[in-house]
């Protein structure tokens, strides 16, 4: 029988993959919101090297925003689990020990919002990714008509993020001290954003509740802004058994993450904060050239292999990279449309940053899914695809692959791949979406009526004749040649 990983089976892990410190006697100092595999597989790591590196009062209670599956997952291991570093010729292995508590948000019991007020907490962290926040992406302010959001306004129980974390900010202010709320999502200017969905909550409140709030968070609370990057795909039955056999225990909460990782962080803490630059993140005064270069580079030529290659039947990030017309695109993108829409940040040059970028993707041994990148579009394009089209316009170019990358994302949107295997469009608006991409309309009228979405496209792109043109005409071409061809065509064609 395999006893599952705990503090009292942790002794019997190899030496080398037990964190470097006691867990059990690690004292909570951050409330984080959002436990999913990336936050497992990024800040927590951080914060455990930061541990290893300078001791301090920084566990962390993880709290779970939808589902208990993770939390009872980790309750039973005390905490602990495993992350496997994976590349063609890099494997490791280590249990995290960073992560203290868990809970569900949702859950009365889970003592959230005193959690958030004691003074022991100095910061609240969040990766709930894009749709969690409740906004508008096209224009960056919290849906106030959301019926969550104005439930949580009306008192009760709050459900949404930005409801429990202004309910934890009410109690703060009546027993705690200066706090950071540090969000961890792949949103530009993620903690700029964050505070001024804090403040639109505040217009459903009563006036005097909200000014005195207002003027409190003002002197006591800062939202720095961060950019996160490391591929982590979902865990498989098959990386649950490679943990058991490097532990010699099992654990059901084992995460996969390529052996790359960064952090950028704004150095505006209230509080203080863990040494995470000891751990190789980057404290800085400005993280806005590391977040546009990453989100359109990165998480644009992602989610511009997700779409196409899960269209043209890949299953992988890996298998659609392989695919050479793809993996030309996605570079011809990048280097002419891309790079010059940006400023590089200090030190880095951006078209070998490009380069080792793609190079990451080809990673086969992440298993990294074509549909699991291709989730929540409407939230992920503006700032990956949506952005670099605006300034490549303003420029007086034409975005054209762009433009071919927007049109993969309708013919995504129709549910079925190129061999006629149906799947999932999973999405928040996705019942609107499907159903304008699957209309017996011409390609052009698709493209010019999901366009016209302000939600996603805001009031400008859709007014941009040869940018939709593009859109429509790409979209034609997929539908009536496929995704190898189109593509192969694409970039054919001189810049």
């Amino acid at each position: 029988m395999t006893h599952r990983l705990s503090l009292a089976t942790l002794a019997g892990v190899p030496a080398e993959l037990r964190p470097s410190f006691d867990p059990g006697s690690l004292r909570i100092g951050i409330v984080h919101l959002g436990l999913g595999a990336f936050h497992r597989a990024h800040q927590a790591v951080f914060t455990d090297d930061a541990l290893a590196a300078e001791w301090g009062d920084w566990g962390i209670y993880g709290l779970s925003e939808r589902s208990r599956t993770v939390p009872d997952q980790l309750e039973a291991q005390d905490g602990l689990y495993s992350v496997i570093e994976r590349a063609p010729s890099h494997r490791r292995c280590r249990v995290v020990g960073s992560i203290r508590k868990v809970g569900l948000a949702s859950d009365r019991r889970s003592g959230l919002e005193a959690w958030i007020a004691t003074s022991r907490t100095h910061i609240v962290s969040l990766t709930v990714t894009e749709k969690g926040y409740r906004y508008d992406p096209a224009t960056g302010r919290l849906r106030v008509d959301d019926p969550a959001i104005q439930a949580d306004a009306a008192g009760g129980d709050p459900v949404t993020v930005v409801g429990q974390l202004v309910r934890g900010l009410q109690a703060r202010m009546a027993e705690g001290g200066p706090l950071t709320v540090l969000s961890c999502d792949n949103i530009p200017g993620n903690g700029r954003l964050l505070r001024g969905l804090v403040d639109e909550f505040f217009t459903l409140l009563e006036p005097s509740q909200a000014a005195a709030l207002r003027a409190w968070i003002s002197d006591n609370v800062t939202f720095p802004s961060t950019v996160v990057d490391r591929i982590v795909p979902a865990t498989s039955a098959a990386d649950l058994e490679e943990a058991r056999q490097l532990l010699g225990v099992e654990d059901r909460g084992a995460v996969v993450a390529e052996p790359f990782r960064q952090w950028v962080i704004e150095d505006d803490f209230a509080a203080g904060r863990p040494a995470w630059d000891a751990a190789g993140a980057i404290v800085t005064a400005d993280v806005l050239p590391y977040e546009v270069a990453k989100l359109r580079i990165l998480n644009g030529s992602h989610s511009t292999l997700a779409y196409l290659g899960a269209v043209a039947g890949h299953e992988t990030i890996a298998e659609a990279i392989g695919e050479p017309a793809l993996d030309r695109l996605v570079r011809r993108m990048v280097h002419d449309e891309v790079i010059p829409t940006l400023q590089p940040p200090p030190g880095i040059d951006l078209a070998r940053y490009a380069d080792e970028v793609l190079e990451r993707f080809t990673n086969p041994a992440l298993g990294h899914r074509t549909h699991q990148v291709a989730m929540d579009g409407s939230y992920k394009l503006p700032q990956r695809l949506l952005a670099t089209a605006r300034d490549t316009l303003a420029s007086g170019r034409q975005p054209r692959l762009v433009a071919l990358a927007v049109a993969g994302w309708i013919r995504y949107l129709g549910g079925l791949n190129e061999a006629g295997d149906r799947y999932d469009v999973l999405d928040p608006m996705a019942d609107r979406l499907v159903s304008i991409a699957t209309s017996a309309a011409p390609s052009e009228a698709v493209a010019a009526r999901l366009l016209a979405i302000r939600e996603v496209f805001g009031d400008d792109l859709a007014g941009a004749a040869p940018f939709r043109a593009s859109v429509g005409a790409w979209l034609r071409r997929l539908h009536e040649d496929g995704v190898v061809r189109t593509v192969a065509h694409a970039v054919s064609e001189p810049a």
